[in-house]
């Protein structure tokens, strides 16, 4: 064949290729999974199971009388959400049709998905927008079912289920901790990040607690309400551990007693209490919070037994350079 009757059959294939990709994008062109859709949930953690249902695609809902449709992607009251693909957005999206506090969402249609975003407003409810960029932020899901684990809902507009999309093709460790410092505790909290201060109080070590009658001998980092909860360090576990005594949702917890140290982790619900476990293992989850002391920033209490201060052993903690 000329050298010229092969360059026109092979840009003409090349053209006829590429207006139907455009036409038919395949299902996965470029990302085998979707980008994190919920700052300080980088792994599109899903919602476990809380007094209000459980948040896996085919939940029981109402009263077993149907199935959820979607899947429930953990996310903070106010947190900033982003684009899981690229494509055109479409809305409003209306769940609840009754106008509530979290009744807003969007549709994003591209990239060989559609999928509705809801109980998130959006910054925009049409054009296009592109994987990972900013889309708008989750609504206040406390106001409207106080103690619930709060979450986007994510679901396909054909209503097939989008878990393995979800999931990342290779799910970050927890940070591990070097020179004696302690591993990350909290998924989405990578740096140990301490609480501030808030209307209940500060979790700082040595924090006002009794109206100054006492002080904290603890330290409160970082945790949201259902996140997966790490083993600092590989130790002997024991339990439980009652910080409150009052049976409230919050009051469970465990110690860890290793070679060089021994905590208490309160506020959490672990896997057991007793056994081995590794540095970076799952301990359990972060308890809710949000249900007994509502608007307070969400934390698991690190106490060591000795009451010394464990700040030094939380690596990267809030005020703390690397």
């Amino acid at each position: 064949m000329p050298a010229l009757s092969l360059v026109t059959l092979v840009s003409l294939v090349s053209t006829v290729f590429t207006e139907q990709l455009d036409a038919h994008p395949p299902h996965q062109q470029q990302h085998g999974h979707w980008a994190p859709i919920c700052s300080g949930n980088p792994t599109n953690r899903i919602r476990g199971c809380d007094r209000y249902g459980c948040g896996n695609f085919g939940a029981d809902r109402h009263s077993g009388k149907g199935k959820h449709a979607g899947v429930d992607v953990i996310c903070s009251d106010g947190a900033t959400v982003y684009a899981p693909f690229s494509g055109q957005l479409s809305g409003p999206i209306r769940f609840f049709h009754n106008g509530n506090a979290i009744d807003d969402g969007v549709q994003i249609r591209g990239s060989g998905y559609c999928v509705k975003l809801v109980c998130i407003h959006p910054i925009r409810y049409q054009g296009q927008i592109r994987r990972g960029q900013r889309l708008g932020k989750m609504l206040p899901m406390q106001k409207v079912f106080p103690g619930i684990i709060s979450h986007i809902h994510v679901e396909n507009c054909d209503h097939s289920d989008p878990t393995h999309l979800l999931t990342p093709d290779v799910p970050p460790l927890p940070q591990r901790a070097q020179d004696g410092r302690w591993a990350a505790v909290c998924a989405g909290n990578p740096t140990n990040e301490i609480r501030g201060c808030d209307k209940y109080g500060c979790g700082y070590y040595g924090a006002p607690r009794r109206d100054g009658k006492g002080k904290h001998r603890a330290v409160d980092v970082i945790c949201a309400d259902g996140a997966t909860v790490y083993a600092p360090f590989s130790g002997q576990l024991s339990g439980p551990v009652k910080f409150f005594h009052n049976g409230n949702a919050i009051d469970d917890g465990v110690q860890i007693r290793g070679p060089e140290f021994c905590v208490k982790l309160l506020c959490i619900h672990p896997i057991r209490y007793s056994g081995q476990i590794s540095k970076g293992q799952v301990l359990g989850r972060m308890l809710p919070m949000q249900r007994v002391f509502p608007g307070i920033t969400s934390h698991i209490h690190v106490e060591n037994c000795d009451h010394s201060d464990p700040t030094s052993n939380l690596e990267r903690g809030k005020g703390q350079r690397e």
